[in-house]
């Protein structure tokens, strides 16, 4: 993750903003009178376009939706928010916000505080996962709207060809065996970013530990909890996947994208990833660019357990959709959110755009259902999610595991110790990242 650029509990003023030559940009109302709502999003299909567009029409006058679109890497949307929010920028009225950012978001006072009505409307219905994600001090401060997590996608005839009973949850440790004796790959997200975060957090959460373990601490304060029995179970797993050769080609440059492929052209069996991979596998196989024999040879379950029997805690995305503090059209803010968060937008976005609803009402669409057959399963896998780090300095937290977990080869028994160590030390202003 890239984070040159940190925001430390709002310690970037309005000052420093001003002084990089970032203006603050007034709200504006088109020639009827009607307020125009900017809706700064992460790029995707053009599916939160059109459901501007619609959330637009239906208001009758009260609200007309911009959309901006933010840079793709995570990193950098973040960035481009916080340079603005900083400058108490008005021309932000509804952003896009990865859960990791909503806790820094709403702690540096840049996202307006939903009326308790909306907390309780927003949260209703909603998988446990979203909530969390969506949640900071025990109050609501986003609403859910997409809510995504990784699961183990298979080869059908490659598991079974390994003896492994894909209809019960099955360990990395059993993975990485079958991998072995089948002389093929697991499909994991090696490279020096946030995927890596993701990885080891889902690692240590399923062990049953937790990165950090008072997230609501100042940077100095925040105990870590990396160097403990469930990191070094993470490091195991790394481990044993290097030992066993499973890795396969290219693991410490490996993003969502580059294991998709690899899992599609046959360079792996086995393979943790969001669902998005299963309509990029339709479209290959519709379109005659992969064999539609393997397309029918893709199966899914929850994510591999760290110890057999013990509930995984899978990797938790998404998007949440917040108000900022400075908007200057907060009530028509907060109409448009509800209207972007509805059950049918979040059917529709589901199937035009692959992201996974946060409602769990949706998973019972026949529409939903068809366009993805694993909806069960993912739904399931929400409910069992656990959010990546929830602090004010998830930056610094997500970087620094990034920076020490790789590459996948280097990884010991002492990983989460110098890790952890190295973290503590540049939340202490000690060390630079």
């Amino acid at each position: 993750m890239a984070g040159r650029w940190r925001t430390r509990l709002g310690i970037l003023s309005a000052a420093t903003v001003l002084a990089s030559g970032l203006t603050a940009c007034g709200g504006s109302s088109t020639a009827s009178g009607t307020p125009t709502l900017n809706w700064y999003i992460n790029p995707d299909n053009g599916g939160q376009q059109k459901i501007a567009e619609q959330c637009s029409a239906a208001s009758n006058g009260a609200y007309d939706i911009n959309v901006s679109i933010l840079p793709s890497d995570a990193a950098a949307q973040r960035e481009q928010l916080m340079r603005r929010l900083a400058g108490n920028d008005s021309s932000i009225d509804l952003m896009s916000l990865d859960p990791v950012f909503v806790p820094e978001t709403s702690e540096a006072g840049f996202l307006a505080k939903v009326p308790a009505d909306l907390q309780q409307q927003w949260s209703d219905g909603v998988v446990d996962g979203a909530v969390q994600g969506a949640t900071w001090k025990d109050e609501l401060v986003a609403a859910p709207f997409w809510a995504n997590t990784q699961l183990l996608w298979y080869r059908k005839s490659v598991a079974q060809a390994a003896g492994l009973d894909m209809t019960k949850p099955v360990t990395w440790e059993q993975i990485i065996e079958a991998a072995k004796a089948q002389g093929t790959a697991i499909g994991v997200q090696g490279q020096r970013a946030e995927s890596m975060t993701v990885w080891v957090n889902a690692m240590i959460a399923s062990a049953g530990g937790k990165v950090i373990e008072n997230p609501d601490a100042k940077g100095p304060d925040i105990r870590l909890g990396i160097d403990s029995d469930a990191g070094k179970a993470a490091a195991k797993v790394m481990q044993d996947i290097t030992a066993a050769g499973v890795g396969g080609p290219g693991i410490d440059n490996r993003d969502e994208a580059a294991t998709a492929n690899l899992f599609q052209q046959g360079g792996a069996a086995f393979m943790v990833n969001w669902p998005f991979v299963y309509a990029q596998g339709k479209s290959a196989a519709d379109e005659g660019t992969m064999d539609k024999a393997i397309f029918e040879d893709y199966g899914w379950t929850t994510y591999p357990e760290m110890t057999a029997g013990t509930e995984s805690k899978p990797p938790l995305g998404g998007i949440d959709i917040g108000v900022s503090a400075f908007s200057e059209h907060q009530d028509q803010a907060f109409q448009a959110v509800s209207c972007i968060v509805s059950e049918q937008n979040q059917a529709a976005y589901m199937v035009s755009d692959g992201n996974p609803a946060a409602l769990e009402s949706v998973y019972d669409d026949p529409t939903v259902q068809e366009a993805y057959p694993m909806y069960d399963t993912i739904r399931t896998s929400l409910q069992a999610a656990s959010p990546r780090p929830q602090t004010a300095y998830y930056n610094e937290v997500s970087q620094g595991i990034a920076d020490r977990w790789q590459p996948v080869s280097s990884v010991s028994q002492d990983t989460p110790a110098s890790s952890q160590e190295y973290i503590t030390e540049v939340l202490r202003g000690e060390k630079l990242l």
